[in-house]
């Protein structure tokens, strides 16, 4: 028997005895396979490696491609009502990224952390203010669309996508019907790459196993405690809260569904702007409006970020709590603030939030040399920490856009 999966109007085919288990089973079984051979076999985990960094290059190097076809495509051929709905879905992200860093700072009181902090200190360059960020962002607006599209500056690809695509707004019928049909193909690409998502996973998987190990992170179990609380207090509480709020439905079906075919593939990607081609899957898959998800997937992969604000802010704190800093409840309230507006100006890649931190650091007078042992820190604990920050980033994506599209159809 022959089944489809339509994605943006390409109807892909497939075949075979494992088509009928489903896309997410297969993951599963590749997480399992890839557990259990670097389990068995430390040096044929790690051999695996390239078969999920081989699945991750393919999906970065599709999705600003993506991206930009698809924006300019939709804001081209855009109905009114679909554009209409961006301001719920950026109010939604922004709302959900501020009571993701307020939470990290209860969490932070309510079980606070100790840091080892040591003379070790990591080369890497962090912002050095708001300032900074907000300039930075402004200069990826403003990029060269070309240069964009090759580094994966998601900022400047939207940029240019929205002015092509209101360029495009007033051509006549055909040229609009060819970029959409453009759109449609690169659509057809990605859904044969994300087909080979078990393979990427089980390579993914297999060389974290034989890398770190099971044990290796247990010296920071009460830190990665409270980073990993309080991004699931947001999952399963704060995030079907606004969904009931948005929707007056019962939240828990959506957002479990956008867990697991869109959290999954993130934890294992630690990378939101991999993971966009899957969102727009799955937004597919459950029938949103293809006019407001090309804009606001992408859009929540650049600012929607509660997963970098909670990381930020509970690292922040654990370096106050281990230097004895004292903390009132305004100067939490402004960390709360600060640590969103750096999680929207935080890189879409894997610890892309890390190096937001000696910029909140910056708040209490912590010098940036002791800010960058901080860094460092997440660094270690970075393989969970950053998994589950990208699963909670990329699937609240798809929970906040398709909980506007659920209330306009209502």
């Amino acid at each position: 028997m022959t089944t489809k999966t339509t994605v943006s109007g390409a109807e892909i085919p497939k075949k075979g005895f494992f088509a009928h288990f489903g896309l997410v089973p297969q993951i599963l079984l590749g997480m399992i396979l890839g557990v259990a051979l670097a389990s068995w076999s430390t040096e044929a985990g790690q051999s695996v490696a390239m078969l999920g960094a081989l699945f991750v290059k393919a999906l970065k190097a599709v999705a600003p491609i993506l991206v930009f076809v698809l924006v300019a495509s939709a804001i081209a051929n855009r109905k009114i009502g679909g554009q209409a709905k961006m301001k719920p879905v950026l109010v939604l992200y922004l709302l959900g990224t501020f009571l993701a860093a307020l939470t990290a700072v209860g969490a932070s009181f309510l079980f606070p952390s100790s840091l080892i902090l040591s003379d070790a200190q990591q080369a890497v360059t962090a912002p050095e203010g708001i300032g900074q960020v907000l300039k930075g962002i402004l200069f990826q607006a403003v990029d060269n669309p070309v240069n964009a599209l090759l580094t994966g500056n998601f900022i400047g690809v939207l940029t240019w996508s929205i002015g092509f695509g209101l360029g495009l707004h007033h051509a006549n019928s055909t040229t609009k019907k060819v970029f959409s049909d453009i759109s449609h193909g690169v659509s057809h690409l990605v859904t044969l790459i994300i087909r080979l998502a078990p393979i990427g996973i089980f390579g993914l998987v297999a060389e974290t196993v034989a890398t770190t190990g099971f044990a290796g992170l247990a010296s920071y179990g009460h830190l990665l405690a409270v980073l990993v609380g309080s991004m699931a207090f947001i999952a399963f509480v704060i995030n079907p809260l606004l969904v009931f709020i948005t929707t007056r439905r019962n939240p828990y079906p959506l957002v479990l569904t956008c867990l697991r075919e869109s959290g999954v593939p993130a934890f294992f990607t630690r990378s939101s702007a991999a993971n966009i081609p899957v969102n727009m899957m799955l937004c597919e898959k459950l029938k949103l409006d293809e006019d407001t998800y090309s804009v606001s997937i992408p859009l929540g992969a650049t600012i929607n970020m509660a997963g970098a604000a909670i990381t930020i802010t509970v690292l922040t704190l654990a370096a106050v709590h281990t230097l004895g800093i004292p903390v009132d409840f305004a100067t939490a309230m402004l960390l709360s603030v600060v640590a969103a507006i750096c999680a929207c100006g935080a890189s879409g890649v894997a610890g892309g939030s890390l190096l937001l931190i000696p910029l909140a650091c910056g708040l209490f007078g912590i010098p940036a040399e002791v800010a960058m042992q901080v860094v460092a820190v997440g660094f270690i604990i970075g393989v969970v920490q950053d998994s589950c920050e990208t699963a909670l980033n990329s699937s609240t994506d798809v929970v906040f856009t398709a909980a506007v599209s659920q209330r306009a159809g209502a």
